[in-house]
């Protein structure tokens, strides 16, 4: 045994020393440049390449590695950034020391900035309601620095959008893609000029990130204000100066408009909000055909409970409080108390996405809705109509003021306090300076009189102002004020 043992350690040294000895060639052989068997196994030198000369690398020469998607995409949309330039006029108290010095007082100038994006080649664009909001002029400046007056097509402040058109011809156009497949997780780029007063340059500037979600509903604190329903979700940067311009894919498509950002500080904290690009085609359709937006209208107003945050009203459900007279929900047969589960083929679990489903629709459509009335589904179907007051007659007062009769579907559409008076539909804006009235306030009371019709608006306004001056009561937000004017 004792020799057997020894046998097996004398095998065991030798295979050892011959794993050794080949590992040992093959590191020889590793560290030998062109090594060949028939050589004396000496190692070749190294020869480096020469030093290539500093400065910039020709076009040519780019590494393809540093091309992508996301820059592909950037030279496909970004000729088509605009940057959107507004003046307002505010009125402020008269300085008088200013005044002695010859100053202009009672007025101040400030400028505004925002971003847009070319959709037709002859001089079509995008922005936003809010970025040209009370502007007395508008201009547009091109990538590079040339500069065109604007006029105004139209604006739908309800969705945040605007369309503006320049004197220009085969401008490149931006390509508009789909907001209804939208991948959370796949790339966004947001091009626009953020800061731009800040920053002298007129090219726009670039950020990247991702769809963060898709539906999201915003009522809180917002660049652009007010209450966003079903956007886009994005971490890609959007500062102040973002608005208006494009969201774009990493095909180089326009799936959004940069609308707003959320931020406790002013600035980027990564939660950035676009209108979906499949609404906005809608819209700038209806503005370049007829210069307003036709807002679907089924006659249901929700439910609305008192609740602290935003979270609340997500698991209200939609309860029907109201069904305006003869609107297209009451000819459907929906009913107070009905809850809202689905709507053109999909859930309904809240005020807001029953709002979002509305926005999607167009005048004239049919809208497919699923109820649950004394717990059982009920299907029912709307033919989608104008807003009445939009096809009710129109009673033209002052030559800059249109009024509407106020009715039973109007007061319960529009939640007016007033049982009577007379709505206002249209008013110009020396109408709104001078008067201070406002599209959406009702006339009440003219005088001491109480008015219940547009016409008769109309008279009392002759009647009074042909003894003086002329008093109007009228509300606003269910709230009653009151305004005093002379005709001329």
């Amino acid at each position: 045994m004792t020799a057997m043992l020894a046998s097996l350690t004398h095998r065991r040294a030798t295979m050892r020393s011959r794993v050794t000895l080949v590992g040992l060639v093959a590191l020889a052989l590793v560290g030998c440049e062109g090594f060949n068997p028939s050589d004396s196994g000496a190692q070749q030198s190294r020869t480096l390449p020469p030093p290539q000369p500093a400065g910039p690398v020709p076009a040519q020469s780019i590494n393809a590695s540093r091309r992508s998607a996301i820059t592909t995409a950037v030279e496909r949309v970004a000729p088509t950034v605009v940057t959107v330039q507004t003046e307002t006029v505010e009125r402020v108290p008269v300085d008088i020391f200013d005044y002695m010095m010859g100053g202009r007082s009672g007025e101040r100038r400030n400028a505004g900035i925002g971003s847009g994006f070319v959709v037709r080649n002859d001089g079509v664009i995008v922005t936003n309601a809010h970025v040209i909001a009370g502007a007395t002029s508008v201009s547009v400046a091109m990538r590079d620095g040339t500069t065109y007056r604007a006029t105004v097509v139209g604006v739908d402040e309800t969705n945040d959008l605007a369309v503006v058109r320049i004197s220009a011809k085969d401008l490149p156009t931006a390509q508009l893609g789909r907001s209804s497949d939208l991948i959370v997780g796949e790339w966004t780029i947001a091009i626009g000029n953020p800061f731009g007063f800040v920053l002298g340059n007129t090219e726009p500037s670039v950020s990247v990130g991702v769809v963060s979600a898709v539906g999201r509903n915003l009522a809180g604190r917002t660049e652009g204000g007010g209450v966003y329903i079903d956007m886009i979700q994005t971490d890609a940067a959007i500062n102040p100066g973002n608005s208006g311009g494009p969201l774009v894919n990493a095909n180089g498509e326009v799936i959004g408009v940069n609308s707003s950002i959320y931020s406790p500080s002013g600035g980027s904290v990564g939660l950035g909000f676009a209108i979906p690009i499949d609404r906005t085609r809608r819209i700038v359709e209806d503005l370049l055909e007829h210069g307003a937006v036709r807002h679907p209208w089924v006659g249901i107003r929700l439910q609305t409970p008192q609740v602290q945050s935003a979270r609340e009203v997500a698991s209200l459900g939609a309860v029907v409080a109201r069904v305006a007279p003869g609107s297209p929900a009451e000819r459907a047969g929906v009913r107070v108390g009905d809850q809202i589960t689905a709507a053109a083929g999909r859930p309904v679990r809240n005020p807001y996405e029953w709002e979002a489903r509305l926005l999607d629709l167009r005048v004239g459509e049919s809208l497919a809705i699923t109820l649950r009335r004394a717990g059982r589904e009920v299907p029912a179907n709307m033919q989608v109509g104008d807003a009445p007051e939009v096809t009710a007659p129109k009673v033209t007062v002052l030559r800059e003021l249109q009024l509407v009769t106020v009715t039973d579907a109007i007061r319960q559409e529009r939640g007016i306090a007033s049982n009577a008076g007379a709505l206002v539909f249209k008013v110009s804006d020396r109408i709104r300076d001078e008067i201070g009235l406002q599209e959406g306030d009702v006339i009440a009371q003219v005088g001491r009189s109480r008015v219940a019709s547009a016409q008769e608006v109309s008279e009392a306004i002759d009647r009074q102002g042909a003894r003086g001056a002329v008093v109007l009561v009228f509300e606003r937000n269910r709230q009653y004020f009151q305004t005093q004017f002379t005709l001329r």
